[in-house]
């Protein structure tokens, strides 16, 4: 076809699109707790029913709002939801969902929370459960001392508690 028959628009090269992939590596788990599916689920029935239709005739902000869209549908068809343990001895070992409070050895305390990828949010403390840390705190106890090699050095941390937060 003649060039003379297309709009310039037409001509103009499109971005190559990368499909985004789920962080999760090769034949992991997509686990996710009970508030994190619900924090998904909403964040996909926002853009799909208020951001998505203002944005019908701008093309170029579409893209990015669609595949973040193709990816929370995907996140939410393969999540395994994993509900707290039940009260009792269980609950006083780290698991999945777990809010984990550890005293290192200068004595500094920090909490943080074993969650799923999708939840992963390092600034609230909440990590993700294939971290190098997380996998460490998972399955200790109230009392138990655990090493972390970290690029920094190799720390000592003493959990002092495990908690079930609801969300």
């Amino acid at each position: 076809m003649s060039r003379a028959f297309l709009r310039e628009s037409d001509l103009e090269e499109k971005p190559v699109q990368v499909k985004r992939q789920s962080p999760l590596p090769l034949g992991a788990k997509n686990l996710i707790t009970p508030g994190g599916r619900e924090k998904l689920r909403q964040e996909l029935e926002r853009l799909v029913e208020t951001e998505r239709p203002a944005l019908a005739a701008a093309k170029e902000e579409l893209e990015p709002l669609d595949e973040r869209i193709r990816y929370l549908q995907n996140s939410l068809q393969t999540v395994e939801v994993v509900a707290s343990p039940p009260p009792g001895e269980e609950r006083m070992k780290a698991r999945f969902g777990a809010l984990v409070t550890v005293k290192d050895q200068a004595g500094t305390i920090a909490s943080y929370r074993l969650v799923g990828v999708d939840e992963t949010e390092v600034d609230r403390g909440w990590i993700s459960y294939l971290s190098p840390l997380a996998r460490v705190l998972l399955n200790a106890r109230i009392g138990q001392r655990v090493t972390f090699r970290a690029r920094s050095g190799v720390s000592e941390m003493e959990v002092v508690g495990v908690d079930y937060p609801e969300t």
